[in-house]
């Protein structure tokens, strides 16, 4: 008697999960808690393939990279994902500490990212960008982030004689803002009402997102 009232009891929890799962907020947020789960797994391992540390050469870091990508591939043909057109479209930086899946906790297919050092933008991440505006993207998000090391080169006369390219972008960075901002379909996109555009700052050790301040 007392095992047949767990299984009720068990077969209740079973139909409420199925049923909370058919919440789409609910489904979201668990979802979003067992990716997180996923990273913390992964996040303590540094060794890159689980064996070298500091002495790994550069044929171990692709064998490594090669076997990691015929594992996830093979779990994505088993589990194929569904596609859809991205609403949002990020700039972002190259800086490996910044996870843009993080910054929202959504692995849905909703982004387009462009990511260069420093957030910078020249033609081609103009074109990109209006590309995918042109594709449907609804709000356009332009982030800088704290302790970026492409501001602390164009900061630093060592660097700027090092790498005169990289800093010539960012102290262009915001006059190159106001030329993607100027460009005939964006502007007319914000006119009228199609797009919104944010400029944010990314806190590097939390990836909480703020209002960038004028420098």
């Amino acid at each position: 008697m007392r095992r047949f009232k767990w299984l009720i009891v068990a077969g209740v929890v079973v139909v409420a999960g199925v049923g909370l799962l058919a919440v789409p907020k609910v489904s979201f947020m668990l979802g979003g808690a067992m990716v997180n789960v996923g990273y913390r797994f992964q996040d303590h391992l540094h060794s890159y393939d689980f064996e070298h540390h500091e002495d790994i050469t550069p044929a171990q870091v692709w064998e490594e990279f090669s076997r990691q990508n015929a594992l996830a591939s093979k779990v994505r043909e088993q589990f194929p994902r569904s596609t859809r057109h991205p609403l949002v479209a990020l700039l972002v930086c190259m800086d490996a500490r910044i996870d843009t899946n993080e910054l929202t906790g959504d692995t849905r297919r909703n982004y387009y990212i462009v990511r260069t050092a420093g957030s910078v933008m020249g033609v081609p991440e103009e074109e990109m960008l209006e590309l995918a505006v042109n594709n449907g993207v609804k709000v356009l998000v332009l982030t800088r982030h704290s302790d970026c090391a492409a501001e602390k080169a164009a900061k630093d006369p060592a660097s700027r004689e090092k790498y005169p390219e990289l800093v010539k972008s960012v102290d262009e960075r915001d006059e190159r803002m106001k030329e993607f901002l100027a460009r005939p379909a964006i502007a007319a996109k914000i006119a009228s009402g199609d797009l919104l555009i944010k400029e944010l700052l990314i806190d590097t050790s939390t990836e909480r997102l703020e209002v960038a301040k004028a420098e």
